[in-house]
């Protein structure tokens, strides 16, 4: 009879097994019901017989326990961005540097599907699994590990005792991604804006849990380091990795020119619409390692290998209205009201009009035929309107001279492009502000999204961020799609943000001006609300790395009687006012080890703002484009450095684009 130890490895060799089956091969071999029976049996064997627990089991991937943070990791081979071609030309000059940088004309590539998910770096040490990282800066990533063994198609353990690490991109197939929105409805929180952030913020979730509920997956694409197994093409460390149970993507191929390239590239670009993931792009790489190494590297990628992006698809469709809405901070965005279109895989209902200049720039009319697309592939906007398909009943749009939400007069600000409500008790405003207050990098309530937020809104539960911390349970359960669990779950998750440091209050405020960063600025500074509200302009000027403007902003707020009454009510309710030493510098690292260039007119923030927003989410912010800028924020009337980075092929993004990418 075999023994308990015996039986548990039996049981984690045919689960593997499995797990391949399913995952890598899309081969399910057995009926889920029997798979979720034999892993519950391994579940309980492990529980009561924990000697034979392994960091290797099937059973980790279900999720372990919270982590407090994530750990930094240094690549041991640095994790490059690559160069960017857009047009068949760009690939056959690239082609020919290739071959002056060889001294040969016989070079041959191998051309892969871009993946637009989330690059991570595998370990394995003796077939084993033992350490994930995400890309980070290329050189410093986070450790992950946690939840890339929640990912069914990462092995485990390798069929030999491999030493090795690999190199990836994790996504959400279409089917998951769709699932997880629709439940994020239902809950009333805020929808991810694609499968790319969705499969990044389940890998960056300290509950692992979570990131196992989200069913990603992973396709393999190189190997970092093969600890001197001697491969000499990577064509043959793919075939490699696919011996080892690493999945690798089936589309992949090895062309003898750059012609066969090109036709592959043409191929994709209109069949990646049939796949079951998100493609933006092509990497093609030169697929001899001895003459990867001649090539060698710039100062941030590898001259052997560029990546094809595909163009923006574009479509036709009516603009059917304009619609207006007041941000947080007053300001009127116009949205165009679209006859629903399917583009890049989603159906398109809406699109950014940005401000009163770009309609008018635009000539764009209600009843127009426009095209649309959408940029990056994530935010739709008009791209132009045809003029030609016009039939005289189409009409001019004004925009209003009085506030549509609260009827007050509208100003144009000094050196701002849009339209402001200034009524502080404005509707739109209170909503807006209460939003941001339960936001991830405010005060981070868990469970209210925008949909929650606004039923209590306009069931008139709540006036002021005050109001949601005398919340009770008889008025949670009678909201629309408001059960039990979810009730206890929020009362919990405000209970809970009672407790946090001050600098989390004070961003929640939306006091102008005060960014995540500024405000972890003041709470180190003063310590206590109680000494910070009665700090003059001038001793808040004083405070390193505060300007005038904040300063101004933050006494002229806490100069209002309505500041002190909500303060009072925030205090009376428990809720904390004293710095904790936990600083907003750890909330994220959304823009972590990237250099970002502000152009243009902003609307959404000043510029100040956003300054705050990259640089505590850990990116640099520049004042001129280079080769080594990572990302240009554009707002409009963007000149000469929009003209420089896209001459250079640097990633441009809108402010809608920006706003997506932090909110998610």
């Amino acid at each position: 009879m075999a023994s308990i130890q015996e039986t548990i490895e039996a049981l984690r060799d045919k689960l593997h097994h499995y797990n391949y089956q399913y995952h890598v091969l899309d081969n399910p071999v057995i009926p889920d019901a029997d798979y979720d029976a034999m892993l519950h049996e391994l579940i309980e064997l492990e529980e009561n017989h924990p000697e034979y627990q392994s960091d290797d089991s099937p059973t980790v991937r279900i999720g372990g326990e919270p982590l407090s943070n994530f750990v930094k990791v240094q690549h041991e081979t640095p994790m490059l961005s690559l160069g960017n071609a857009f047009h068949d030309q760009d690939l056959r000059d690239w082609d020919q540097r290739v071959k002056n940088g060889t001294g040969r004309e016989d070079v041959s590539y191998v051309c892969e599907l871009k993946i637009d998910g989330l690059a991570v770096s595998l370990t394995y040490e003796n077939g084993r699994f033992v350490r994930g990282a995400t890309r980070g800066d290329g050189t410093t990533g986070e450790d992950i590990t946690v939840n890339l063994k929640t990912v069914g198609s990462i092995p485990l353990r390798l069929p030999e005792d491999a030493n090795l690490e690999v190199r990836g991109e994790v996504f959400m197939p279409h089917g998951s991604f769709q699932k997880l929105n629709a439940a994020k409805e239902e809950n009333g929180e805020a929808l991810f804006a694609n499968p790319r952030n969705a499969a990044a913020g389940s890998l960056r979730q300290l509950d692992p849990k979570i990131a196992a509920r989200r069913n990603l997956d992973i396709f393999l694409y190189s190997i970092a380091n093969d600890r001197g197994k001697g491969l000499e093409s990577h064509h043959e460390a793919l075939e490699y990795m696919k011996s080892l149970n690493l999945k690798v993507n089936k589309e992949t191929k090895k062309c003898a020119s750059i012609e066969d390239v090109i036709a592959y590239v043409n191929h994709w670009a209109e069949e990646r619409k049939n796949l079951n993931y998100e493609t933006d792009g092509i990497v093609i790489k030169v697929d001899s390692l001895p003459l990867q190494q001649e090539l060698g590297y710039t100062a941030k990628s590898p001259r052997w290998a560029i990546a094809y992006k595909f163009p923006a698809e574009e479509k036709m469709t009516t603009l059917i209205g304009i619609e207006l809405s007041i941000g947080r901070t007053g300001a009127v965005t116009p949205t165009a009201h679209l006859e629903p279109v399917t583009v890049a895989g989603t159906t398109v209902r809406r699109a950014s009009l940005h401000n009163e200049d770009l309609i008018r720039e635009k000539d764009i009319k209600i009843g127009d035929k426009v095209v649309i697309k959408k940029a990056g592939d994530i935010i739709p906007e008009v791209v132009r309107v045809l003029e030609e398909e016009r039939d005289g009943s189409e009409q001019d749009f004004s925009m209003p001279t009085h506030c549509p939400e609260c009827e007050s007069e509208l100003v144009h600000l000094e050196e701002e492009v849009a339209l402001r409500c200034i009524n502080p008790t404005c509707p739109a405003q209170v909503r807006e502000g209460l939003i941001h207050f339960v936001s991830r990098t405010a005060m981070n309530i868990d469970g209210l999204g925008e949909k929650v937020v606004t039923q209590l809104f306009s069931h008139e539960l709540i006036q002021d961020v005050g109001d949601l911390y005398y919340l009770t349970y008889e008025q949670l359960i009678e909201l629309e799609r408001m059960g039990e669990k979810s009730v206890n779950n929020l009362m919990q998750a405000i209970q809970t943000s009672k407790e946090n440091s001050l600098e989390r209050l004070l961003f929640g405020l939306g006091i102008r001006f005060i960014g995540a960063k500024a405000a972890d600025t003041l709470a180190k500074h003063y310590k206590t609300m109680d000494d910070l509200k009665v700090a003059s302009s001038e001793q808040l000027a004083a405070v390193p790395e505060i300007g005038t403007k904040m300063a101004d902003a933050v006494a002229q707020y806490f100069e209002q009687p309505e500041a002190e009454q909500l303060l009072d009510k925030l205090k009376q309710a428990g809720v904390n006012m004293n710095y904790l030493g936990v600083t907003t510098e750890t909330v994220g690292s959304l823009f972590e080890g990237q250099t970002v260039v502000l152009t243009g007119k902003l609307e959404r923030w000043t510029r100040d703002e956003l300054k705050e927003i990259v640089e505590t989410n850990g990116g640099k912010v520049t004042s001129s484009v280079s080769k080594k800028t990572d990302l240009v924020i554009a707002g409009a009337e963007a000149g000469s450095k929009l003209a420089k980075a896209e001459s250079l092929g640097i990633t441009v993004w809108d402010e809608q684009q920006t706003a997506d990418f932090v909110n998610d």
